[in-house]
């Protein structure tokens, strides 16, 4: 009986369990790798020949894929035009309190909603830099003169 082809078997079934459990790529390069020491021990009895073909067939999927996964799995950030108007200067037109959930600013000719970055109240009239976009909020910070 060969053990050794049961336990490269018993690791396809951990690896293949530990990616099915994670959102990310983590172990499938490691499946594959245990898939070839399977096929070795059908032909080779020597465990270190089968620990060799393990490492390194994992070694080059890993390095041949996982680049090309990575960027796959992140996706492609879209700019918006309104990435646009981070960093800019806006003027207040109603008080921004984040505790009661209130604020607008003018900026770029329209009126938007925003709330203090540091969560502190602007008043009204104050220039603000946009510091960040969430939603349809604006996120902003005095400037300082």
């Amino acid at each position: 009986m060969n053990y050794y082809a049961i336990g490269w078997l018993a690791a396809i079934v951990v690896f293949a369990l530990l990616e099915a459990a994670s959102p990310a790529l983590v172990s499938i390069w490691f499946a594959a790798g245990a898939v070839g020491a399977l096929l070795t021990s059908l032909f080779s009895s020597l465990f270190w020949v089968q620990l060799l073909v393990f490492f390194a067939l994992s070694g080059i999927l890993l390095a041949a894929t996982r680049p090309l996964c990575r960027r796959y799995m992140k996706g492609r950030s879209q700019p918006t035009n309104a990435d646009m108007l981070i960093g800019q200067t806006a003027t207040v037109t109603e008080d921004i309190s984040n505790v009661k959930a209130a604020g607008r600013v003018y900026l770029s000719g329209q009126s938007w909603a925003a709330r203090s970055l540091d969560g502190s109240d602007i008043p009204k009239s104050t220039l603000v830099r946009v510091d960040h976009i969430e939603g349809v909020k604006l996120l902003v910070s005095p400037v300082q003169k």
